[in-house]
């Protein structure tokens, strides 16, 4: 099935000069019937040190089976992008985008790695889940 006009509806951001922002969009998915495997992936993640306020770079990975809905990949990008300038440890960060990706899709099955750059001598990669439908979780490559 194509992409519907009403898919559109809810969708503000795209195709506007939208401002970084926490607001994640969504779009129906028309396959919610079948298990499939969304990837969206960026090396230009940044955030800040809470303590020194020196910038901290990642790859940021999202996979995720959808339920009934679908993250618009703009409104995914300014949420992002939304991070630059806050104060955040790489652990806390992950787990808040988790949250709210969870929050704003309900998805069968979602995961998302933080793989950040080494700073002090050390990298940090940071993965966290979140299961609703076992079956689902079987698309992603371990």
């Amino acid at each position: 099935m194509s992409t519907m006009p009403e898919d559109l509806k809810d969708l503000s951001l795209l195709g506007s000069d939208a401002k970084p922002g926490k607001k994640l969009e969504t779009f129906p998915n028309h396959s919610p019937g079948r298990y499939y495997l969304v990837t969206l992936q960026t090396s230009e993640f940044t955030c800040m040190c809470p303590a020194t306020g020196q910038p901290d770079f990642a790859d940021i990975s999202l996979e995720y089976v959808p339920d009934e809905k679908v993250i618009e990949s703009k409104s995914y990008k300014l949420y992002l992008w939304s991070y630059r300038n806050e104060g955040v440890f790489h652990e806390h960060v992950i787990n808040v985008i988790l949250d709210d990706l969870v929050a704003a899709l309900d998805p069968h099955y979602i995961k998302v790695v933080g793989k950040f750059n080494v700073r002090g001598g050390i990298g940090i990669t940071v993965e966290a889940e979140h299961v609703k439908t076992p079956a689902a979780k079987k698309m992603v490559k371990e």
